[in-house]
């Protein structure tokens, strides 16, 4: 290839601030779970539901600072591929999961376009698969706009879905003001075996709500001073999401029975009725942009990992091209659409929840595994972020075990 056509070709845009990489991280994780999948995770662990959500912050951190220092060593898109076939020397497993990574956001997505169907339905009455595809449809268009102009709506709807979780907290604190008090209650029972089959079943469903974090690495060539930027984007997003999600959850297992969180449609807007005796309709609002951004966010990342792998030479070549004027993969965005519609329309929640978690459980493994690698060969030297060799073998055992727990439960 000569300069000029080098020179030519488009190529991604670096305009994401911190604060913007942030709440795009905050979109893709909040919208991606507590919205959605909050009552089933009621339905699994009971009381016990904040400890889920816990020990699914706990593995999260782990692999968050893996991912923090891997983000610095290696800022490309379809970070993940590059992280295994890096440490492991090996293309072929980091193509497995850097299509593994694609297959998790498509499902996510598709889970998450459910979720939003059920809360759009409070206001429109009209098939669910065709308020799916709707919803996959207009978050396609988002996605291949821009990814300035996709982030920052991102932003919009992130704020707005903050909102609608601390609405919820205060409320919840405001009928019962002791309900914090009453926080460790949650640890009862804890020494029973019968407790924890229960618990590692909300724990799946917990982990699916932090997935999010590793979605900030895969825009890595989108971000301004990444070295800097990436690292302090994972920690705020992980801290942030779990005070708010261990806060939401104890207010909704307190406020509502467990067998009718379990059977909402719209988990949130039920617990907004209850704590506020307010019409649920403003919270299932809120809940729309939130789960209507998770898709946004969800499809912009598939689209950036299926760019990444196609300009690594892993998936054709065409994949890989940006559009002149969008200055976004168009036919990458216009694939994840295609797919992410597939999953949508044949597989239920649930389903789609617990199959992302146990992939993403698979690709932490081994990027946590990747990072040791490199650490015990002495690839120890870059500028950026560096964790004690004990973090990426903790997050490895941690997703395995995690991952064996859920398949024996």
């Amino acid at each position: 290839m000569t300069d000029t056509t080098a020179h030519a070709a488009p190529a991604l845009k670096r305009s994401l601030s911190l604060t913007m990489l942030v709440l795009y991280g905050l979109g893709v994780t909040i919208g991606a779970g507590i919205y959605v999948l909050i009552g089933a995770a009621a339905a699994r662990a009971g009381p016990h539901a904040p400890i889920a959500f816990l020990i699914a912050a706990t593995v999260m951190a782990l692999s968050a600072a893996s991912f923090a220092e891997l983000a610095t060593r290696h800022p490309v898109s379809a970070g993940e591929a590059v992280y295994v076939e890096k440490g492991f020397g090996s293309p072929r497993l980091g193509m497995a999961v850097g299509l593994l990574v694609i297959a998790a956001a498509l499902i996510s997505s598709a889970a998450i376009a459910q979720g939003a169907a059920g809360y759009i339905g409070v206001f429109v009455k009209a098939p669910e698969w065709v308020l799916v595809v709707a919803v996959i449809l207009l978050t396609g268009l988002v996605a291949a706009w821009g990814i300035s102009e996709a982030v920052w709506l991102a932003a919009i709807m992130t704020v707005i879905e903050i909102g609608g979780l601390l609405v919820v907290i205060v409320a919840g604190i405001g009928r019962d003001p002791g309900i914090i008090a009453r926080a460790p209650e949650a640890f009862i029972g804890l020494g029973t075996a019968a407790a924890w089959p229960g618990i590692f079943g909300a724990t799946m469903l917990a982990f699916f709500a932090f997935i999010g974090f590793e979605a900030m690495v895969n825009v890595a060539e989108e971000v301004e001073e990444p070295n800097r930027t990436l690292p302090l984007a994972i920690a705020i997003t992980l801290v942030v999401s779990t005070v708010l999600y261990s806060l939401v959850v104890w207010v909704a297992i307190n406020a509502v029975p467990r067998a009718e969180l379990a059977t909402s449609t719209a988990p949130l807007s039920l617990v907004f009725q209850v704590t506020t005796g307010a019409s649920p309709a403003l919270i299932s609002l809120i809940a729309i942009f939130a789960t209507i951004n998770g898709v946004v966010v969800q499809t912009l990342m598939a689209a950036r990992v299926i760019y990444g792998m196609a300009h690594q030479g892993t998936l054709p070549a065409g994949l890989g091209q940006v559009h002149a004027t969008t200055r976004t993969p168009l036919l990458a965005t216009a694939v994840a659409v295609g797919l992410t519609l597939v999953s949508a329309l044949a597989l239920p929640i649930e389903r789609l929840a617990d199959m992302t978690t146990q992939a993403m459980l698979v690709v932490f493994a081994l990027v946590n595994a990747a990072l040791w690698v490199m650490k015990r060969n002495g690839q120890a030297r870059h500028d950026g972020i560096t964790v004690p060799v004990i973090v990426p073998a903790a997050g490895a055992v941690s997703c395995v075990a995690l991952l064996v727990a859920d398949l024996i439960r």
